[in-house]
């Protein structure tokens, strides 16, 4: 490449010389997206072979987040609330007076107590038999009358880690009555007005689960705990949120990583017109419906202890285990979602979509396989969200288009839009069909679901940048140890070297695409940035370095 000064034009002369690969026959006039897998696949630059199909896999129907009954439905049910109403101002009148009295207890209990790192004295654990009664109290006035229990908890000394399945917010305080343990929660619990003192009192392990470090420093305590019989013993719920009870979730490894024995407890709630799970009900409406029944069923029932099979068991084999007696006791499915599929169920319900459950994608698996973080899929949904899904969750051709500043054009014109990024030499650009939307298409109905721009095969994995497929695609590009280097060099080819940034007048939109600050250049923070947020693009920037001889014209296009 020749060197440029800050004087040197962008583009020395009105012709410019772009060598490419022929077009496969199709009929490239068409705005349509192609369809087949001839000439259908964009990324064939890369090495992709294009006799692979391109499969996405059976989207699961079971949303292991939904409650049953969200509203008060039947006229029983209403004349039971009518019924319960004088009922339930006594058992919010108790469940007030309960809180403040444990509030008092517990405060007493860490008056003047500041070494937080060592087990809590023996006088103040038994000042906190007082808040552990009116915990039980609590449970009395949301209709927990009697609580049915099978088997028994193993001792401390035997099982120092307890992992449960997680319904609702019952089972937190049935296990400070019960065991008075130590548990993981989130840093933003410890703000909660009365609650908050009390999870204090519990020695609670906070943890922020989009921290790696903070994810790791859990793990160390949750060890060091576990190791010392004068701390109480570990509860930990692993599926990180709540369930409605009829399925388990991916479970978390933060108490499978120290080695130790652990028991597994499972709750249940039966019911028939009331189910308690939290689910998407609010907290308000949920103690409402519990304060209005006439008895809640709840049941807890210990499972026999698991121990690591030897020393070299895995973390996550000996999580799988774990996972297979619980689901066995309860007699569910396990599934793959987690708590990043809430998060995007949440942004679905926000956009106001008419399914947002079909906006989960079961997290897990695409962790595992692609390492993206759910605050990264959020990010997704928004560019999908952003091309204007139907009711039915689907994205139309000129949408996609649209949000990816993209055009449907002819090679020419295709050219002439791209080169407004390679302005300042003549660059070999291998083309293909660019009809990304036709290659994730696979129904070739036109539109495609938010499932379908996510969960697309891995098997595209060859030369510099692998996987090209939207959403699942994008992200196993992004998480690539090729995609920092073709950034850097995609930044090179379109940059001075005595700048560092990029300036282009004639260009809108896709400047405006990678111009983030909207300070009129590009910089490399705000390149990178962009090609994060769209992946994709980085097909387009990426110089294709090996020069290869066509036929015909010899690959040779001028543009003037």
């Amino acid at each position: 490449m020749p060197n440029h000064d800050i004087t040197s034009p962008l583009i020395t002369s009105d012709h410019l010389i772009l060598t490419v690969d022929p077009l496969p026959a199709a009929d490239t006039t068409s705005a349509a997206p192609l369809s087949g897998t001839a000439g259908g696949n964009p990324f064939t630059f890369l090495g992709c072979d294009e006799s692979e199909a391109l499969t996405v896999p059976v989207p699961m129907t079971i949303d292991p987040f939904k409650n049953n009954t969200p509203n008060i439905e039947g006229v029983y049910e209403w004349l039971k609330m009518l019924l319960c109403l004088p009922i339930a101002i006594l058992r919010l009148v108790l469940f007030g007076l309960c809180l403040a009295v444990g509030y008092i207890a517990t405060r007493l209990a860490l008056e003047g107590w500041k070494d937080k790192e060592n087990p809590m004295p023996k006088w103040r654990s038994r000042l906190m038999w007082v808040t552990r009664i009116c915990a039980r109290w609590i449970l009395f006035s949301f209709g927990y009358q009697w609580i049915k229990r099978k088997g028994r908890p193993a001792p401390r000394e035997v099982a120092p880690i307890i992992v449960s399945n997680h319904v609702s917010y019952i089972e937190p305080i049935f296990y400070f009555y019960e065991l008075f343990p130590t548990i993981v929660a989130s840093e933003s619990h410890d703000a909660l007005p009365f609650v908050g003192t009390i999870i204090r009192a519990m020695q609670v392990i906070y943890v922020d689960r989009f921290s790696p470090s903070s994810r790791k420093h859990a793990v160390k305590e949750i060890k060091r705990r576990a190791s010392c019989n004068r701390f109480p013993r570990v509860l930990l719920f692993p599926e990180g949120t709540t369930t409605n009870g009829r399925n388990l979730i991916s479970f978390q490894l933060g108490a499978f990583i120290p080695g130790y024995p652990i028991q597994p407890v499972i709750v249940r709630y039966p019911h028939v017109h009331f189910d308690q799970s939290w689910g998407n009900v609010s907290l308000g409406k949920l103690m409402f419906r519990m304060f209005t029944q006439f008895h809640n069923f709840f049941e807890v029932e210990y499972l026999p202890v698991i121990s690591p099979l030897h020393d070299k068991e895995t973390a996550v084999h000996f999580r799988e285990r774990a996972c297979r007696a619980i689901a066995s006791a309860m007699n569910v499915v396990q599934t793959g979602h987690t708590y990043g599929d809430i998060m995007l169920y949440m942004k679905a319900q926000e956009a106001k979509q008419e399914n947002p459950s079909s906006f989960m994608v079961e997290m897990a698996r695409v962790e595992s396989l692609f390492h993206i973080r759910s605050l990264e899929a959020v990010e997704f949904l928004d560019k999908f969200l952003a091309m204007n899904p139907d009711p039915s969750g689907r994205v139309q051709y000129h949408n996609f288009l649209k949000v990816l500043r993209l055009k449907a054009c002819p090679l020419s014109e295709k050219v002439k839009f791209y080169l407004i990024i390679f302005y300042q030499n003549p660059l070999k650009i291998r083309s293909s069909d660019p009809c990304m939307f036709a290659f994730i298409d696979v129904e070739k109905c036109g539109s495609i679901t938010f499932r379908q721009f996510r969960l697309m095969t891995r098997h595209l994995i060859h030369v510099l940048l692998c996987c090209f497929q939207f959403l699942y695609g994008s992200a196993y590009v992004m998480k690539h140890r090729g995609f920092h280097q073709a950034c850097e060099e995609a930044f090179a080819e379109c940059s001075s070297a005595v700048k560092g940034y990029i300036v282009e007048q004639e260009v809108h939109e896709l400047f405006m695409l990678f111009d983030d600050d909207n300070d009129g250049r590009i910089t490399k923070d705000d390149f990178h940035s962009c090609l994060k947020k769209n992946p994709l693009l980085i097909a387009f920037l990426t110089p294709h370095l090996q020069h290869k001889e066509c036929d015909g014209n010899n690959g040779v296009i001028e543009i003037v």
